[in-house]
């Protein structure tokens, strides 16, 4: 018995499978370039804003050109646009950092520096993918224009959907961006042989042979190219970045999205490598008395060198929250950390944190600004209310900005000041770097309205018995910044990517310590790209 036409399984014909593969391989293309760019180019809203303007811009074009020559379509043409694609997206998995690097040295203002490598790299395949639209609406069965247009983009907004949730939820946590982009050349090189299906010509059997081996093979020559920064020992992708182990003769270093986070001496697990780590002992000087520091919170766990610096030298508990497991358990296996009643890592935002905490921390270390992206919920002036609430009569704040200590690209740190200004009786800040260039500046808050000079923290640098030597951080302590040009920042209205646009293209200094233990600072690395901070 024949069932009810309305109750016949659907099947998707050839054109719809196109389409539907399409908006999957499309937007979840899409995703993946964010993670593919953000190295280079930081993941700051200019970057995220010409992805998005150029795929735009690009599947606009491809249906306008599929649209003209619509009268023409065929399951053979969608074929070798598919295939095409294909070819384009095994280019863009074997020769992405090269092309990254060399578009880099284009002069373009910084806001728009990624637009040439994005235009490039994805620019082309989504053209392509553009066409199928138009020719599956033209192939449709579906009687009248409306009906056929409708039911097109609907199966490909579908396929979008699913292109985009898949990516962001299953394939980028569990995935590499090579075997990502090799996923997708596949699914497209298989959705191309079902369309030429029963009787596909030899022509299209050898291409989809050859285009397979393609990407096989530039997924393979990726992974062999030396890297520059050293010997990758550990790299995965994971829900919120891409994060790499990297060893460099005795330095281990911690990169995220392509930026320098934390870093240990293998030979020397004392030594704090980037010289910001020793500023953050500043917190023992001003406190009245370092043995009542009893409870301390860091915000931001990276390598957890800090913290582990911390429980090693002081007699303190410690709670860090860092928002990536993965993060925490790279830190675990490559960076020697060991979870303790003493020092206890928690998964989640750092603001959620101490909405939900009862505790009262004696030290508070902010340590979770990039100097691209800065999580602008962190800085506001309801987060220092928050941050005050959370610490004891005499607690004290630190927070390592990344910024210039004067000239433009200094706004983020007087804006930085100015909103914790607001909430805390005294603030200082010192530089890290004698560079006048973007660097690591700690902002230390507190709540005593005495205010220490330089000469009172010598004082204390030298009566007291802590681990290092801070007289080198002390000197460079700077004055109070000049703050009427800039806001304070409120959850309503924290201008951070404004303030952070002046230093977008400048060189940032880190500061490293050479390899004497309790030794200072004797040397400067300096990037142009978007590194940060997380230590």
């Amino acid at each position: 018995m024949d069932l009810p036409r309305s109750l016949e399984p659907y099947r998707l014909s050839k054109p719809e499978l196109a389409v539907f593969v399409s908006g999957v391989t499309s937007m979840g293309l899409e995703i993946l370039a964010v993670r593919i760019v953000a190295p280079q180019f930081g993941s700051h809203i200019y970057t995220v804003g010409g992805l998005l303007t150029v795929f735009l811009a690009a599947l606009s074009l491809g249906y306008w050109q599929g649209g003209k020559l619509a009268d023409t379509a065929s399951n053979r043409q969608m074929t070798w646009l598919l295939l095409g694609t294909a070819v384009y997206i095994a280019i863009v998995i074997y020769a992405s950092d090269m092309l990254l690097y060399y578009t880099a040295t284009i002069p373009l203002s910084p806001r728009y520096a990624s637009l040439p490598a994005i235009i490039i790299l994805f620019g082309p395949p989504t053209y392509l993918l553009g066409f199928i639209s138009p020719y599956s609406a033209e192939l449709s069965t579906k009687e009248g224009i409306g009906a056929a247009s409708g039911h097109v983009y609907a199966l490909g907004t579908i396929g979008s959907i699913i292109g985009a949730g898949a990516t962001t939820y299953l394939l980028i946590p569990a995935m590499s961006v090579d075997q990502i982009g090799l996923l997708f050349g596949v699914i497209l090189v298989g959705t191309a042989l079902v369309l030429s299906l029963p009787r596909p010509s030899k022509r299209t059997v050898v291409a989809v042979a050859a285009i397979s081996i393609l990407l096989v093979a530039s997924t393979s020559s990726a992974s062999l190219g030396l890297d520059p920064r050293g010997e990758i020992v550990y790299e995965t992708q994971t829900p919120h970045q891409q994060l790499e182990v990297v060893d460099n003769g005795d330095v281990r270093t911690m990169y995220l999205d392509g930026a320098r986070h934390s870093a240990t001496d293998l030979e020397d697990p004392d030594r704090n490598v980037f010289t910001y780590t020793r500023y953050f002992h500043l917190t023992m000087l001003l406190a009245d008395d370092p043995n009542d520091v009893d409870r301390v919170l860091f915000i931001g766990g990276g390598g957890y060198t800090g913290p582990q610096h911390f429980e090693e030298y002081y007699d303190v508990t410690i709670d860090v929250v860092e928002i990536d497991h993965e993060v925490t358990a790279a830190a675990e296996r490559y960076f020697g950390l060991e979870q303790s009643d003493n020092l206890r890592a928690h998964e989640g935002d750092g603001r959620q944190f101490l909405y939900n905490s009862d505790e009262q921390y004696d030290v508070i270390v902010l340590d979770a600004f990039k100097r691209d992206q800065v999580p602008f919920e962190m800085t506001t002036l309801e987060f220092m209310s928050l941050v005050d609430d959370s610490l004891s009569d005499d607690g004290i704040l630190l927070a390592n900005v990344i910024s210039a200590p004067d000239g433009s690209a200094s706004e983020f740190y007087r804006a930085q000041y100015k909103t914790m200004d607001e909430v805390f009786p005294t603030v200082y800040s010192f530089r890290t770097s004698d560079a006048p260039a973007v660097q690591n500046i700690q902002l230390i808050a507190t709540k005593d309205e005495m205010r220490l000079s330089a000469a009172d923290l010598e004082r204390r640098n030298q009566d007291r018995t802590l681990p290092i030597d801070l007289t080198d951080e002390i000197d460079n302590a700077m004055a109070e910044p000049a703050t009427d040009d800039v806001p304070v920042l409120k959850d309503d209205r924290a201008a951070v990517d404004a303030l952070l646009d002046p230093m977008l293209g400048q060189q940032y200094v880190i500061e490293e310590t050479d390899t004497t233990p309790g030794a200072g600072s004797t040397n400067a690395t300096s990037a142009s790209a978007s590194p940060s901070s997380a230590d």
